[in-house]
């Protein structure tokens, strides 16, 4: 899955939020100085090429609403991090936020915890 730059995220936190939306609604989401609408719907347009937006057509108009939900989008950008960051290995992700002090041993046992009951849960 493509990334999402800094002002994709942007807009697609909106769509995420508040639904299929025409540009013009979008951009009243902005505060001033907003931007422009022209730029606006210039974004819009690429996150549809790049698959995250899809349109329904309203006379000459376009409603845009995204195609993927935010946590799916979550889970594969965490997915490409442990891949291109970690050997495609959890267990060195998970190794370096002990070691940086990002995730206590305490958090982390609560997380083993927690992944044994949804194991026999699942059974």
């Amino acid at each position: 899955m493509k990334r999402l730059t800094t002002k994709e995220k942007e807009i697609m936190d909106l769509y995420w939020k508040h639904g299929p939306m025409f540009v013009k609604e979008l951009l009243e989401f902005y505060d001033e100085p907003r931007p422009h609408f022209n730029t606006l719907s210039t974004t819009v347009r690429i996150l549809e090429k790049k698959g995250f937006l899809d349109h329904k057509q309203f006379g000459t108009s376009y409603q845009y609403f995204p195609t993927i939900s935010e946590r799916d989008y979550g889970r594969s950008s965490l997915t490409g991090i442990i891949k291109n960051y970690f050997d495609d290995s959890y267990l060195s992700a998970v190794s370096s936020f002990v070691k940086e002090e990002k995730i206590s041993v305490d958090e982390l046992k609560e997380l083993i915890e927690r992944i044994e009951s949804a194991d026999e849960n699942s059974k």
